[in-house]
C-alpha cells in the first residue's frame, strides 16, 4: 500500500494498519484509509484494493464471530474517551450499552449473562466515545483493571444501597463517577421526586434513567460527554471543508499537539497555520505552534 502523495491523515491510518495486532484494529484502520484516500482517477486502483481488503477482513471477522471463536484480541485498546458501565447482575448494563452504542450484547433476565467485556462506540457531538460493559460485580469475570483505568465510570444501580457496595470495589479507580439509577419506569412521580432529592442532597452526579422507556438517555449522553473535559479540534485542507470528525485533545493543547497527534514529527514540516473559531481573533488568523486552542477550533496546515 504505497503512500505516495497521501495526506498525513492517510499516512497515520496506514501506520495504524501496519502496527495492528488484530483484525478489528485492521478494519478500523482500513476504514480511515478509505475515507482519506484521494478520490481521483490515479488513485482508483489503490482505493479498489483497500475496499477489497476491507471486505475480506469483515467477512473473516463475521465468520469468526459466528463460530464462537475468539478473535485473538490481546486486550482492549483504550480510546481517547473511555467509559465503563459497572453494576450488579440484572441492573440493565447490557440494555444500556445497546441503547447508547453500536454494541449488540445478549440481553436476558438470567443472572451473569455477560461473561466478557462488551465494547461499543457512542457517537456524540462529532466524537466517538468508547463504552465498555464490564461483567457483573460478584462474577468471576468481573474486571477490576478496566474500572481502575477508565476515564469515566457509569455506576448503574437499581437501589441506593448498591452505591456504597460498588464504591468499595472501585476505591483505586481514578475516573469520574456518574450514578445511573435504572428502572424508574417502575416508580411513581412521588418516588422519583424523593429519589432525586436524596441523590442531590449527597451531591452525587447522577441521572435517573429507564432502559425500557429510554427516559433520561439523552441527558445521560450529554453527562458522559461532559465528564471527559476534552476539546474537539477540526482540521481542514486549503480550499476544502473542515474534517467531519474532530481530533480529541486535552484543554490548553497547542497547534503543535494537533500536528503531532496527526503524525509524529509532522509539526516539523509545517510552514504556516491558520485557525478559525473560539481561540482566533479573526477568521483565518495565522498562528504559531505554541498557540493554545479552544473547543471547536478549526486548524489549517500548509507544509514545507
Amino acid at each position: 500500500m504505497a503512500s505516495t502523495n497521501q495526506s498525513p491523515f492517510y499516512q497515520k491510518a496506514q501506520g495504524k494498519f501496519l502496527s495492528a495486532e488484530t483484525d478489528e484494529e485492521r478494519i478500523e484502520a482500513l476504514e480511515e484509509m478509505i475515507k482519506e484516500c484521494p478520490k481521483h482517477k490515479s488513485s482508483e486502483n489503490m482505493l479498489a484494493n483497500l475496499k477489497t481488503r476491507y471486505k475480506k477482513l469483515k467477512a473473516k471477522l463475521e465468520k469468526t464471530k459466528k463460530s464462537g471463536k475468539s478473535s485473538g484480541k490481546p486486550g482492549i485498546k483504550k480510546g481517547d474517551m473511555q467509559a465503563v458501565i459497572i453494576g450488579f447482575t440484572n441492573s440493565g448494563k447490557s440494555s444500556l450499552i445497546s441503547l447508547l452504542t453500536n454494541a449488540k450484547p445478549k440481553i436476558s433476565e438470567a443472572k451473569y449473562i455477560t461473561t466478557f467485556p462488551e465494547i461499543g462506540i457512542m457517537g456524540y457531538k462529532g466524537t466517538s466515545i468508547q463504552l465498555i460493559e464490564i461483567p457483573s460485580l460478584g462474577s468471576a469475570q468481573y474486571d477490576k483493571g478496566l474500572a481502575n483505568t477508565a476515564d469515566t465510570i457509569l455506576i448503574l444501580i437499581t437501589n441506593l444501597k448498591q452505591i456504597n457496595e460498588i464504591e468499595k470495589e472501585i476505591k483505586k479507580a481514578h475516573g469520574k463517577r456518574i450514578i445511573l439509577f435504572n428502572k424508574i419506569d417502575k416508580l411513581n412521580k412521588n418516588e422519583i421526586r424523593k429519589l432525586s432529592a436524596t441523590l442531590s442532597s449527597k451531591k452525587y452526579n447522577f441521572v435517573l434513567i429507564s432502559t425500557k422507556t429510554k427516559q433520561g438517555i439523552e441527558e445521560l449522553k450529554d453527562k458522559i460527554f461532559q465528564s471527559f473535559d476534552k476539546i474537539r479540534i477540526y482540521t481542514k485542507e486549503p480550499g476544502k471543508e473542515k474534517s467531519p470528525k474532530p481530533i480529541i485533545l486535552n484543554p490548553e493543547s497547542t497547534i503543535k499537539d494537533v500536528a503531532e497527534k496527526i503524525l509524529k514529527g509532522f509539526s516539523n514540516k509545517i510552514k504556516e497555520t491558520k485557525i478559525w473559531g473560539p481561540s482566533s481573533k479573526f477568521p483565518a488568523q495565522k498562528v504559531g505552534l505554541k498557540h493554545k486552542l479552544k473547543d471547536l477550533d478549526v486548524v489549517e496546515f500548509k507544509t514545507r
